[in-house]
């Protein structure tokens, strides 16, 4: 899609990453002025120098509050003014039900928490251009799965944030959605996969009737929707992508009559 976001500044968390870079990448060749922001600063590093000067990287542990001011206040200082915030930010750990105290913090801080706090304090930057936040949620974060329980919970949580989020900013003309991908090819899925993406299609083909994983863009496409005037009047929704994998069953589209054969 050719979005046009000439003079506008979106914060993007998470950015290093694979599907953040994707959604950083997907902004600058629309026009945004892109904070992106890690803490994984030799890859926001190098993903700033491939994007030039419409990119900027910030290295900051968003689950410092300390950290999360100066972000905001660099950005306004330095931008004047923040039109997206994109909380994609997120870690992978999850010894599910063994999972221990100090583990389900660590993870509801980054997952869920921090993002929370940002939307709070980026608020009255937001409502100054009838901005919008985007939440990333996942087909995780929907069903059950065994041997996990911090990455879910904290997924499921983001969806009913999401919703809670936009109700409250509503009145101020901040929209709040969220995106929920499916197998994305991303940090986490090239591992298990091995780096084989052929591979990585061939497993989730089966459980995604467009017959293989997500790209990152495919997911930076819809957050780039919801941020532009063609999502004017879209708020507290959830939007999947992830072909077609949460309109299935347990029975993976298949009536009785194809499992028995009949």
């Amino acid at each position: 899609m050719n979005w046009n976001f000439e003079g506008k500044v979106a914060i993007v968390t998470g950015a290093a990453a694979m599907l953040g870079a994707s959604i950083v990448r997907a902004f600058v060749k629309a026009g945004a002025q892109v904070l992106a922001v890690d803490i994984d600063a030799a890859r926001g590093e190098a993903l700033a120098a491939e994007l030039g000067p419409r990119c900027r990287f910030i290295a900051c542990d968003i689950a410092s509050d300390t950290a999360l001011d100066a972000l905001v206040t660099d950005a306004l200082a330095s931008e004047g003014r923040i039109d997206f915030l994109i909380n994609n930010a997120v870690v992978y750990g999850d010894k599910g039900l063994a999972s221990s105290r100090g583990e389900w913090l660590q993870a509801l801080d980054v997952n869920l928490v921090s993002g929370a706090l940002l939307v709070h304090k980026t608020a009255d930057a937001l409502a100054a251009q009838g901005g919008a936040v985007v939440n990333m949620g996942s087909v995780g974060g929907k069903f059950g799965t065994a041997g996990r329980a911090l990455y879910p919970a904290a997924k499921a949580a983001i969806l009913q944030l999401t919703r809670n989020q936009a109700a409250s900013l509503a009145h101020r003309r901040v929209r709040v959605n969220s995106v929920s991908p499916g197998w994305t090819w991303s940090d986490a899925l090239s591992r298990m996969a091995g780096g084989d993406r052929a591979y990585a299609d061939r497993m989730a083909a089966p459980l995604h009737p467009l017959g293989r994983a997500g790209d990152a863009d495919d997911v930076a496409q819809v957050v780039l929707f919801l941020c532009s005037d063609a999502a004017r009047f879209v708020t507290g929704a959830d939007i999947p992508v992830d072909g077609g994998f949460s309109m299935l069953g347990p029975d993976q589209g298949r009536s009785a009559r194809d499992w028995f054969g009949a």
